[in-house]
């Protein structure tokens, strides 16, 4: 399914008065594509994803899925978090029949679809294990599966490897991959790396400091797949991270309220200024 989001705007009400997240948003996401947002802490991405999966209605605009407007959430829609976000006392088979058994499909085909995408997700050992014999990436791929398991035609991800260690991301970042390819469904991903970005995306968008709008879009026309040390791969990071570095200056000096200097390494703040709660 396509996405298309034209002019959507979001305002929050925060202590007493408006706050603007995102402003003029507007992006297009082809049937069955790739998609990464890219952008600093605070400008709205995670808001994106809520509005596109409808538990968010816009301040204005409008967003569209197969030219129909998102008024609400809807099955053709599922969301993965950076937290799995599982029952503990449901086993793995017991998490990702549960949205079905929601949507009031019988035992005997939810048990079969959930097992479908348990083995699809490589945890065909561990359908009775409990959410606390996981790791933090099996965890992951119980949520995932449990999305899958509901025939989405579009998968919003927001950050969902993001609080797993390198190696095993990497490793699930190969699985979506294969998972996107074999059911041909629409991915939403959003994400602060931008490594992971290029390594995944048909096409990356870069969001600006609050209130968010869309920055840049660059095409990732790199077979896959993709090597990290490939020269054109790493020639697009350095646009990308030479673009959101304008972006994360703008977040530390308002988080800092100071002057600085931003070097390789990290924004440097002189040693005059005193931080107080800021640090």
């Amino acid at each position: 399914m396509a996405i298309v989001l034209e002019g959507v705007s979001k305002r929050f009400a925060q202590n007493g008065q408006s706050v603007d997240v995102l402003q003029d948003v507007s992006l297009t996401i082809a049937d069955g594509e790739f998609v990464c947002l890219l952008g600093p802490s605070g400008c709205g991405k995670s808001t994106l994803v809520y509005l596109i999966a409808g538990l968010e209605p816009p301040t204005a605009g409008r967003i569209l899925v197969d030219d129909h407007p998102v008024t609400g959430p809807g099955t053709d829609r599922v969301v993965v978090f950076q937290e799995a976000a599982l029952f503990p006392w449901l086993t793995v088979l017991g998490n990702v029949e549960f949205g079905l058994k929601m949507a009031g499909i019988s035992p005997a085909s939810r048990q079969a679809r959930a097992y479908e995408f348990i083995k699809l997700v490589h945890l065909g050992r561990f359908a009775q294990a409990y959410p606390h014999q996981l790791s933090g990436g099996m965890k992951q791929r119980v949520a995932i599966a449990r999305a899958l398991a509901m025939h989405p035609k579009i998968l919003l991800m927001d950050e969902p490897f993001g609080a797993l260690d390198a190696q095993t991301r990497q490793l699930l970042q190969q699985e979506l991959l294969g998972l996107w390819e074999r059911l041909k469904i629409t991915i939403f991903f959003v994400t602060h790396n931008v490594r992971e970005a290029t390594v995944l995306a048909d096409k990356v968008y870069e969001i600006s400091a609050r209130p968010g709008q869309i920055k840049r879009q660059y095409p990732i026309a790199i077979p896959r797949p993709r090597s990290e040390h490939d020269p054109r791969l790493l020639t697009i990071q350095q646009r990308i991270l030479g673009s959101l570095e304008e972006e994360i200056a703008k977040v530390v000096k308002e988080q800092v309220d100071a002057e600085y200097i931003l070097a390789p390494r990290g924004p440097v703040v002189p040693a005059d200024r005193n931080l107080g709660s800021h640090i």
